[in-house]
This record gives structure tokens, C-alpha cells and sequence, in this order.
């Protein structure tokens, strides 16, 4: 295995038997995930801990170009390099098998949509300082001098964790000073980027073990930057491979389109900018604002998902559409691109996330009876340029779904369909706006009998380039 695998070109994740030896099993990774458990009298292996959680919590996190050599009630590691053995920490994994069950849920991902007033209170547990109007990230704090320093951040992600990305660029530039920009993980390497020591890089990954975010990482480590993590899976590679982060806590989520986990990295990114931006110019009060939102998002998201039955009926409505398109502006304009692909992760219906303000740059040509829209309307410096796009859409005899504050009358006169969610502040009503989208992607995929917590073509975990 070793003299086979000095020449292997690219990633892998291998486990080989030989007839010969039938009690012996060689693992051996590179890109890929691999775990070793250890059991009573028994030594496993998977690519997550989620496999065999039901027989141990003792694991074994495995380094790039590690070779294993398992035998029951044993094993042994060594490098492809050499045949000298190798240490590795044996961890233990704070993972419930209640949290791989459904729980009387229909699918893993409504159990997931569900979780997230509880999901929210475990990314900020110990977070969050009211009495100074400011969060503590205790993940960050040996960078914390350097990272106040910085001048510019990058944050590199892929999918979902993009979206989330793009909404965390709106948050870092509205409460710090950093110039902030987002970048596709697998577009990364391909730009000529210049860092220097004030210059950051956040990657955001549910699994920590994203091929293009690991290889977005490397090149900006190779070039000197500041590397900063969001993972929910402690041990993973970006975890030990970020110079510091901070772990989300939301537990496993089984569903392979993530709905508990984007709002998990979104809120931790607010807190990551409310950290920076009180040693800047965030007053105290303005601190103490964002803290109470995020205080009141647990039992905001519950109000929604109590009344998830409306929008059940919404789907209903709307289930034989073969296309959508997704609008919202400014920190909404995210939540939209998160929508339509929900959508289309799930449902296999075509989907298009687009800035609002940009539909009567193409898109308006798509309108018809046939082809409705999600707008994301709420009672922000947003509002009068949403509704005028409402108009727009309507003029063309386009059906709208309307995202909106509770209590706004307005909105009934110019959509077909509204959903209220709770009014919060700006920065903060993007996290709860993603909630009602996600249960139109469920239930549609759902009325149309879609396979949802395993979509055709798609891994929960993509450790491939």
C-alpha cells in the first residue's frame, strides 16, 4: 500500500483487504475524510464519525497520507513516506445517537429546519456579553491582536456556505472596517490574490472537509494570510488545518441540502463582526441592539415554524410551477440565492436567485402566469424598491410569493401570497426570512414524492475537486 500509493496522483479515501489476510484491513487518505473508531473489541473505519457513533466515541482522526493498519481490538499507523509508526490522539465525539434519529419527523431535513431555534442558542451559548454590548469568541482570542490589526478579508466557501459568505460580507462591512470581499472556493486559486500580514481568510464549511475550501486555504496560507474556520465538525480538516474559528455546534445534520447549519455560520459571522466592530467604531448601544435581536431569533424562528402549515398551503398552490425565480436586495439578496437552490437541490425544479434590482436587467423576460417569484419583502430601507419590483412582476401577469414583516397591510395589495415573519433588525431578518424557504423547498419536494435527505447526484460532504 505504500510503495502503491507514492505514486497515486490526487485524492483518496481507500480501504484494501487482501484475500490472504482476512483480518487485516489497510486504510489510507489523502483529500478525503477517513476516521478510525475504536470499539470494545472491534476497530472500525468510515469517512464520519456519524457511521459508527451507535458503537463508539472514540476516534481517530487520521492525517493526510496516513496508512492504518487495522485488526480487531488493534491498529497501527504509519506514513506513505516511511514504515516508522506514527502517533495519533484518540478524541472522544460529543455526538447523541438520538441526534441520528428522525424523531418522529418525516425527513432528516424538517427535523433540521426544526432544530434551528435550538441550533442558534448552541452558536451563541457563552457568546454573548450583554453587559459590555459586545460577543466573546474564546476560538479566536489567541489571533485576536492580529486579526484586529487586519485590513482585509476573504471569505472562500462553496454551495450554501457561500450564500452564507455573501450575507456575512454585508454584516463585516456594515459593523467593521474590513474590506471584505467573497470568493467561490473553487475560483479561488485561479485569481492572482496579494495578502500580507493584515490580511484574513475566513472558509466556511458544515463538513470541514470541502475539497475546494481546503485547497483555498492552503494557497492563501502559502501566501501568507491570516486562515480563520467555520466548521461544525470538530476534528475535521479545516479545523486543524485554520490557524484559529469557531465551531458552530449544531450537531450532525444528516439532510444533504443544509438549512440548520446556514444559520448557524450566518449568526456566528455576526458575532465575528460584532467582536471587531466594538473595537472600532460599534458603540456600546448599537452592540446591545444586535445581542437582543439575537436573543429573541430562537423564539422568533419557533413562531414560523408553528405556523408552517401556511406555507404548506402556499406549496401547495405553487406545486405543478416548473420554474421560480428568487428576488431580495441587500443583506436579503443572499437569502434569495439560498432559496433557489434549496429549491433546486430537493425538488429538481429550476430555480433563479437574482438581486432584485438586477431582474429588469434579463430576467423580467422569464415572467409569465407560469413562472412565479419569491420576493423578500420586509419593512427595511429595501421596502419601496421591493415593492416597485412586485409591481413589475405583476404588470406582467408574474404570480409573487411574499416574504414580509407581520403587520405590513401593504404588501396584500400588490401579492398573491404573503408568509409573515417576525419584525427584527435588518442585519438579523435575513436569518429569519431563510426559514419560510426553506419549508416551500421541503414541502414542495415532499407533495412531489422527492427522495429529500438524499437528492440525486449530490454528497453531503463534496471532498472532490
Amino acid at each position: 500500500m505504500q510503495h502503491a500509493l507514492r505514486r497515486v496522483v490526487g485524492t483518496f479515501g481507500i480501504a484494501v483487504m487482501d484475500q490472504d489476510e482476512p483480518g487485516v484491513i489497510v486504510v489510507a487518505k489523502r483529500g478525503s475524510p477517513l476516521i478510525i473508531g475504536i470499539g470494545n473489541d472491534e476497530i472500525l473505519a468510515a469517512s464520519d464519525v456519524s457511521a459508527f457513533v451507535r458503537l463508539t466515541k472514540q476516534v481517530v482522526y487520521l492525517n493526510d497520507n496516513d496508512v492504518a493498519t487495522l485488526r480487531r481490538g488493534d491498529y497501527s499507523i504509519a506514513s506513505i513516506e516511511g514504515h516508522a509508526e506514527v502517533e495519533r490522539e484518540v478524541e472522544t465525539v460529543d455526538i447523541s445517537t438520538e441526534a441520528l434519529e428522525k424523531r418522529g419527523f418525516k425527513h432528516f431535513m424538517l427535523k433540521e429546519i426544526h432544530q434551528q431555534p435550538e441550533t442558534v442558542v448552541n452558536a451563541v451559548r457563552g457568546r454573548l456579553l450583554p453587559e459590555e454590548g459586545v460577543s466573546r469568541l474564546g476560538g479566536i482570542e489567541p489571533v485576536l491582536d492580529r486579526l484586529k490589526s487586519a485590513r482585509r478579508l476573504s471569505i472562500v466557501s462553496c454551495g450554501t456556505s457561500y450564500y452564507a459568505g455573501q450575507y456575512g460580507r454585508y454584516v463585516f462591512e456594515a459593523l467593521t472596517d474590513l474590506e471584505t470581499d467573497v470568493a467561490l472556493a473553487s475560483e479561488f486559486r485561479y485569481r492572482s490574490v496579494r495578502f500580507d500580514e493584515k490580511s484574513v481568510v475566513l472558509a466556511i464549511s458544515q463538513s470541514g472537509e470541502t475539497a475546494d475550501t481546503l485547497a483555498a486555504i492552503r494557497e492563501a496560507k502559502r501566501k501568507g494570510a491570516l486562515v480563520l474556520g467555520i466548521v461544525n465538525v470538530v476534528g475535521s480538516s479545516i479545523a486543524r488545518e485554520a490557524g484559529a474559528g469557531v465551531f458552530m455546534h449544531a450537531g450532525p445534520e444528516i439532510g444533504v441540502a443544509s438549512t440548520k447549519c446556514f444559520t448557524s455560520q450566518s449568526i456566528i459571522m455576526v458575532l465575528m463582526a460584532l467582536l471587531l466592530g466594538r473595537y472600532q467604531n460599534l458603540t456600546f448601544n448599537e452592540g446591545l441592539r444586535i445581542l437582543r435581536a439575537i436573543e429573541d431569533m430562537p423564539k422568533n424562528i419557533q413562531d414560523m415554524l408553528d405556523r408552517q402549515d401556511q406555507m404548506l398551503d402556499i406549496a401547495r398552490k405553487y406545486q405543478k410551477a416548473q420554474n421560480f425565480l428568487f428576488i431580495g436586495r441587500k443583506y436579503n439578496y443572499p437569502v434569495a440565492l439560498e432559496g433557489a437552490l434549496k429549491l433546486k437541490e430537493i425538488s429538481y425544479i429550476h430555480a433563479e436567485g437574482y438581486a432584485a434590482g438586477e431582474m429588469k436587467h434579463g430576467p423580467i423576460a422569464l415572467i409569465d402566469e407560469d413562472f412565479p417569484t419569491m420576493a423578500l419583502v420586509p419593512q427595511d430601507e429595501t421596502y419601496d424598491k421591493m415593492l416597485s419590483n412586485i409591481q413589475e412582476i405583476k404588470a406582467r401577469n408574474g404570480k409573487v410569493i411574499a416574504v414580509a414583516s407581520e403587520g405590513d397591510r401593504e404588501i396584500r395589495k400588490v401579492a398573491d401570497d404573503v408568509f409573515y415573519i417576525p419584525r427584527a433588525l435588518d442585519l438579523i431578518t435575513p436569518l429569519l426570512a431563510v426559514v419560510p424557504l426553506q419549508l416551500f423547498a421541503y414541502f414542495i419536494a415532499d407533495l412531489h414524492g422527492c427522495e429529500i435527505d438524499k437528492p440525486r447526484n449530490l454528497a453531503k460532504s463534496v471532498t472532490v475537486e
